[in-house]
């Protein structure tokens, strides 16, 4: 199998595809020509993954914007692959009971999920000014995610891929200093994303990015690196560093952020204003200003100032209007799963009612998502209700397209896009 960056190559060199430089900027810079290199390579990637997406069939489409657990220990359960012999999702989330084994039965599953995603997101691209006469058959693998934030959130056996919870480095901060607790928090993370890359891993849903305070302390305590803004910003860049530097792409969660006890069981309602939200999120805005956010799920709080009726991984207003155009997010936004208890939507008088994971998931991608999470028990009829969703035009091909656009862009950048022989 070739790496299907030989193809950026034809894409970088054809004419009109390198930047003008700006006259007052001396051409033979080294900065300037190594920061155009990387535009040229970014903006063929983005070409790419936009051929590629327009090359998904309905099927495909809808496949590749969900995320589901799988059944299996060792290897997939029958029925398990039959899900995703009709479903192959752009994403698997791996949790304990996957994964409270040894390494070797980790790798033969996620091999195995792997392999038969890829066989079901095999496709032709067509001939272009882009693409060779002879056009590959594109295989795109999928995100192999784990949630391991460290501490209490670890999902594998000890001594597999241990790792300090997020409290643990306030303590470095208040003892030794700012410099050491950062220093410690990118050694950490890239030790561990080593390991579990090696397992088979390329994605990890953390760090959590949101600032403790009175209203978020009883759900997040001992999982944030504390009430102090800057330094959870400069935490979560060390730790995305060193899980980057492993090859692991992480989600940054869970913006705009959560109130009260734990919303698997509560709603959460996030009431201050657009002013004091906006402080809220701050990490979460030096961390896309800084072009290090690369993958962001989003969280089922209400946030009446900038949407007062749908929670925010149903919002338009949450996820366009002040995620990508406000602050400036590029990346893939995932939504957490909806069978959550703070997942539902309101009615036309405001109540508060619960959602099928099908029709939130349709929702959340028309609303802007780009990614959503279901459990395999959903995932039938969540990849079905998409794909009935584009044919009575609830929800837009071109939405669809969009998102699986940003998600194959980062495959791509991850190295896990193949062509065929």
């Amino acid at each position: 199998m070739k790496n299907i960056l030989y193809l950026l190559l034809i894409i970088l060199i054809l004419p009109g595809c390198t930047d003008r430089k700006p006259a007052a900027i001396p051409v033979d810079s080294p900065a300037i020509e190594a920061e155009n290199a990387n535009v040229r390579y970014d903006r063929a990637v983005r070409e790419l993954a936009g051929r590629i997406a327009e090359a998904l069939d309905d099927r495909q489409l809808a496949a590749q914007v969900l995320v589901t657990g799988i059944d299996g220990k060792g290897n997939l359960h029958w029925l398990m692959r039959s899900l995703l012999e009709d479903c192959p999702a752009g994403g698997i989330m791996l949790f304990r009971y996957n994964l409270d084994t040894d390494t070797g039965s980790i790798q033969a599953l996620i091999a195995e999920t792997a392999e038969l995603v890829a066989s079901g997101n095999a496709v032709s691209l067509e001939p272009s000014d882009a693409v060779p006469e002879e056009a590959p058959v594109v295989r795109i693998l999928p995100f192999m995610a784990v949630d391991h934030e460290g501490g209490v959130v670890n999902r594998f056996l000890p001594g597999v891929a241990d790792l300090p919870g997020a409290d643990s480095y306030r303590t470095i901060l208040e003892n030794e200093g700012m410099e050491t607790a950062l220093a410690r928090i990118n050694a950490d993370s890239a030790n561990v994303g080593t390991k579990i890359k090696r397992i088979g891993i390329n994605m990890n849903i953390a760090p959590i990015a949101e600032q403790i305070n009175d209203d978020n302390f009883e759900f997040l305590d001992d999982r944030s690196y504390g009430r102090d803004p800057l330094f959870v910003a400069e935490a979560s860049e060390a730790f995305i560093a060193g899980m980057k530097q492993a090859g692991i792409i992480c989600v940054i969660k869970h913006f705009p952020g959560n109130a009260g006890a734990d919303p698997h069981y509560f709603p959460s309602v996030l009431r201050g204003d657009k002013a004091e939200m906006a402080e809220q999120v701050s990490p979460f805005a030096a961390l896309i200003s800084k072009g290090i956010a690369e993958a962001m799920m989003v969280s089922h709080s209400a946030v009446p100032s900038w949407d007062s009726e749908n929670i925010a991984s149903l919002s338009p207003a949450v996820m366009g209007n002040w995620l990508r155009q406000e602050l400036g997010f590029e990346g893939i936004i995932i939504c957490d799963d909806f069978s959550m208890t703070a997942a539902s939507g309101m009615d036309s008088s405001g109540n508060r009612i619960s959602l099928k994971p099908e029709t939130a998931a349709v929702r959340s991608l028309a609303a802007g998502a780009d990614m959503v999470l279901v459990w395999p028990m959903d995932l039938k009829l969540t990849h079905h209700a998409i794909q009935a969703a584009i044919d009575d035009g609830t929800l837009s091909r071109e939405r669809l397209r969009e998102s699986a656009a940003r998600i194959i862009f980062a495959k791509i950048k991850m190295g896990i896009i193949v062509n065929e022989e």
